[in-house]
């Protein structure tokens, strides 16, 4: 019980001091306006608040991909942007050529016409076409489906980035330790405080 009231009044003392705490060193300031480009630069790394940024980065987005990036200044995101479209869209012509050469072959052979693998010597079934035509049916479906969610996953890219590119993050938010006394139960209580200096 005594150690415990000799580390409060311990952790009392080295908190108070902290807020008594001044500088010695005096550094003369410059007069307001005379501030370097550099040091501007370095007191605002992020960019000033813009309400309609993101809305416009996503509607730019939804018009032509990649061009909410361009918005944000996330020029490399723009080739993987174009790049994910372009597999999707690559997957999907491939599996619509492959679903006609078998429905095709499908209908020759229901009008009693020599289709292309009866020709080639290739002995599939007429189940067998069916079942290839649902195969790329379906892969046809899936890629469809990959292409919306790339197109998707750009806009929500291109609305988060220029979110977060608002987002200040400075020296003025701490998070320190704190202690407090409950004087009515006599027991001290530790955690963390949000500090927020305007």
């Amino acid at each position: 019980m005594r150690s415990k009231h000799l580390f409060t009044a311990v952790m009392l003392v080295f908190f108070s001091f902290q807020g008594f705490s001044q500088d010695s060193l005096v550094v003369d300031s410059p007069p307001s306006g005379e501030l370097s480009t550099a040091e501007e630069e370095k007191e605002q790394d992020y960019k000033p608040y813009d309400a309609l940024a993101p809305s416009r980065a996503a509607f730019y987005s939804a018009i032509l991909p990649g061009l909410g990036q361009a918005f944000n200044g996330s020029y490399w995101k723009i080739p993987i942007a174009y790049g994910g479209l372009g597999i999707g869209v690559y997957f999907y012509i491939n599996n619509d050529n492959e679903f006609n050469r078998f429905r095709d072959a499908y209908k020759d052979r229901l009008a009693g016409r020599v289709d292309e693998f009866t020709a080639n010597g290739q002995n599939i079934t007429d189940d067998g076409l069916i079942r290839a035509q649902r195969f790329y049916r379906r892969n046809k479906e899936i890629s469809i489906l990959v292409i919306a969610g790339i197109y998707a996953l750009n806009i929500i890219d291109a609305n988060v980035e220029a979110h977060l590119q608002q987002f200040n993050v400075s020296e003025d938010l701490t998070l320190r330790p704190n202690m407090n006394f409950d004087e009515f139960l006599g027991k001290t209580r530790y955690g963390f405080s949000l500090n927020y200096n305007f």
